[in-house]
């Protein structure tokens, strides 16, 4: 496990105060949202702004793949990734 999946794991936790959730509870390829973490649009607005804070990267909520790029903590270390090489 990479340490930028781990830290994004820590973070969806510590953002969200999923307190019964551990980094070890989260695979890297499970899906955040709905049937997968069971996240909710409130969880991916408080998400998005722990992301643009910790990492100093602009998330266009609009665009049409940011949804794809929260879909699992792979594709969001990859995003930020490319975020920060930019």
């Amino acid at each position: 496990m990479s340490d930028l999946n781990t830290q994004i794991k820590q973070l969806i936790i510590d953002a969200l105060g999923l307190e019964d959730i551990s980094v070890n509870d989260i695979d890297d390829q499970q899906t955040l949202f709905g049937e997968g973490l069971g996240l909710d649009s409130v969880d991916a607005l408080e998400l998005g702004l722990a992301i643009q804070k910790t990492y100093g990267i602009k998330i266009d909520a609009d665009a049409k793949d940011t949804r794809n790029h929260f879909s699992n903590v792979a594709s969001l270390a990859a995003f930020v990734t490319a975020k920060q090489a930019a």
